[in-house]
């Protein structure tokens, strides 16, 4: 299986186990969904480069996780932004990929064209290596 898909499963499967994030959000989807209402979470893209060696595969993901909320301020965000960051550094294996590292490269809070609407979108690097 490709680590694309793989780890974007394994992600998926991880974040919807998570209680507490659950708790927060009215559903968490792969993809963009038809109609969700605040607050939802959605991973979308998964992008990979080849980090293999020698004698091992090896690949670099960069994978990106949304969150959407409504309300005049942002704040309920920084809770569910720091239950995604728990549960991507807890990854461990992932069809027939063992993950060695997870690493925030980037983020970003901003209202949305919905009226008091926000969202947070988060990049993440990981790394992964064939089992």
């Amino acid at each position: 299986m490709s680590a694309e898909v793989a780890v974007r499963g394994a992600l998926v499967a991880a974040l919807r186990g998570d209680a507490a994030l659950m708790a927060g959000l009215n559903g968490l989807f792969d993809g963009a969904p038809g109609r969700a209402s605040a607050p939802y979470g959605v991973v979308g893209d998964c992008m990979a480069l080849d980090w293999g060696a020698k004698d091992l595969d090896g690949r670099e993901l960069v994978v990106t996780v949304s969150l959407f909320d409504a309300g005049e301020a942002p704040a309920r965000l920084a809770g569910l932004l720091a239950r995604v960051d728990a549960v991507l550094r807890g990854l461990g294996l992932a069809g027939g990929w063992r993950v060695v590292g997870a690493r925030l490269v980037r983020s970003r809070v901003a209202r949305t064209g919905a009226r008091d609407g926000w969202q947070a979108l988060v990049d993440y690097r990981v790394r992964v290596v064939g089992v």
